[in-house]
């Protein structure tokens, strides 16, 4: 058949095949000179179900993905949900070591990997023989004996894709998360999780098929996951570019592609802002950019929002364990409300509580607290750490917020975070808005450093603009102005770049051991 029955299914990948037949014949990916309807999609899916059907995939398999964004990627995606099977995406900036110690916890029967990627094949020679390791893009002769390989993934089949029946609480994907230890931590997330919370983005973005996305995030990771399915369960095209090594090649496709929407985290748009020419960026066909993955200086959200005029920008902030979102600050009260993150989705409760574990009062600092229907179930295979951040069916997400008397959300860091220097609790948040005031700098993190008289104090790690030109006194001067006194770093040092995830995030175990 052409077209899928109308029967009830809530596999994810029902959610996107239903969806796609609106839009065959418009453009679902681009990527460098290709160009895939969303009819061709539905057969490179339709290809992988078969395939891996084929194999004689089981219901609940994990399937590892340690691939680049690409259209093989998004092909792979939804042919493992449609066959079945359980998607267990793999940073692709991790070595070996790191690739068999996910495959090795998830308990992955299929790794599928880009044939040219090193990493990979070294990785496939310890995983063992229960794995069915598949290249892509490799010659077929390659991979005899030692791994299969799909030449490409081509668009065969019609546009009809045969979708296993899923629960809304069965499996639809395991993500690692960036840890600081080596005890791997996937986070389990359900079909009805997934959909619960893209369903929630949809709505308070007001997301449609006239949206044209460039995507610059990684899709292993849970906020580059949310832009995949809530643009191409719209109908929408996503334009990908997989790096940020020349960023006025960025720029200058906003324009060509006649881009609709943005997505970055607060080094993406510290980049666009200090090394590219983005004051003369065409935004004429821009409706929105967002935000979300850590805390964005105010300094540069008011910056950028000088440089895109009447084109909305949304503060989010989420947690992988919420399937992405928990909340989206309106545009409409980006000015008014500066500096929080909003209100709860649709579909998601949250609390502030205090340390007896009571609601925190208007103004007063507590733990974020949220409930949902795109709440993790848990933990992979570790009821200790499930147990540690769920407790009665609400997640304890380890972030200090507190709300005004309106009930907009602030973030005032990580209770790990947190620097103890004295009798005060400092949130280094407050530190980096200030310092990233300064024009001429482009990314700034504050850490406690131990102190024999003090516990903890301040330093900051400061990346200057190019060709900036910005002293340690003249930075705590502007400090003493804007911060009390004992919020000044008592150190700062100048670096290259700070180190991050390959989220975004940044290393602050890191910056300590500096």
């Amino acid at each position: 058949m052409d077209r899928p029955s109308k029967i009830k299914n809530a596999n994810l990948a029902w959610a996107f095949v239903t969806n796609a037949h609106a839009y065959l014949n418009s453009d679902a990916v681009v990527f460098g000179s290709r160009r895939i309807t969303y009819a061709e999609l539905l057969g490179n899916v339709s290809q992988i179900r078969n395939y891996l059907a084929g194999h004689e995939i089981k219901k609940g398999a994990r399937v590892a993905l340690y691939l680049a964004n690409s259209p093989e990627y998004i092909a792979l995606f939804y042919g493992v949900l449609a066959a079945g099977g359980t998607v267990v995406p793999l940073n692709t900036g991790a070595k070996s070591r790191d690739i068999k110690n996910w495959v090795g916890h998830s308990e992955a029967n299929w790794f599928f990997f880009d044939a040219r990627n090193r990493e990979a094949r070294a990785a496939i020679q310890e995983v063992g023989g229960n794995v069915r390791c598949v290249a892509i893009g490799g010659s077929s002769s390659e991979g005899a004996g030692w791994f299969d390989c799909i030449d490409t993934i081509s668009a065969e089949a019609r546009p009809s894709v045969d979708v296993i029946e899923a629960d809304s609480r069965d499996l639809a994907m395991i993500i690692y998360t960036s840890g600081t230890t080596g005890r791997p931590k996937g986070v389990s997330l359900s079909h009805g999780n997934l959909k619960s919370n893209f369903t929630a983005i949809i709505d308070g973005l007001g997301l449609s098929a006239s949206n044209r996305i460039l995507s610059v995030l990684p899709f292993y990771y849970s906020y580059g996951n949310s832009v995949l399915n809530t643009h191409l369960l719209t109908g929408g095209c996503l334009v990908l570019e997989n790096s940020m090594m020349y960023p006025q090649l960025i720029v200058d496709k906003f324009d060509q592609e006649h881009i609709t929407g943005f997505y970055g985290v607060p080094s993406t748009y510290a980049i666009l802002l200090r090394r590219t020419n983005l004051k003369e960026a065409n935004f004429s066909s821009f409706c929105f950019m967002a935000q979300a993955g850590g805390p964005m200086p105010p300094a540069h959200i008011s910056e950028l929002k000088q440089l895109i005029g009447e084109t909305d920008f949304y503060v989010m902030y989420g947690q992988t364990e919420a399937s992405a979102r928990l909340t989206i600050l309106d545009a409409r009260c980006l000015s008014e409300k500066l500096g929080s993150i909003g209100k709860a989705v649709d579909g998601v409760s949250i609390e502030i509580r205090n340390k007896e574990g009571q609601p925190a009062a208007s103004g007063e600092t507590g733990e974020l607290c949220a409930s949902g229907k795109n709440i993790m179930p848990g933990y992979w295979r570790d009821e200790a750490l499930t147990s540690s951040v769920m407790v009665d069916d609400w997640l304890h997400t380890g972030d200090l917020a507190h709300t005004d008397d309106e009930g907009f959300l602030y973030i005032d860091g990580r209770a790990s975070d947190m620097i103890k220097s004295g009798a005060n609790r400092i949130s280094p948040k407050e530190i980096e808005e200030v310092i990233a005031e300064l024009p001429d700098v482009a990314e700034v993190a504050a850490v406690g450093v131990p102190d024999e008289l003090m516990g903890e104090v301040i330093r900051a790690f400061v990346v200057l603009a190019p060709n900036a030109e910005l002293g340690q006194r003249m930075i705590q001067a502007y400090c003493l102005k804007n911060l009390a006194s004992y919020k000044v770093p008592k150190q700062i040092s100048f670096i290259e770049e700070l180190p991050k995830t390959q989220s975004g995030k940044v290393k602050r175990y890191l910056l300590k051991e500096y």
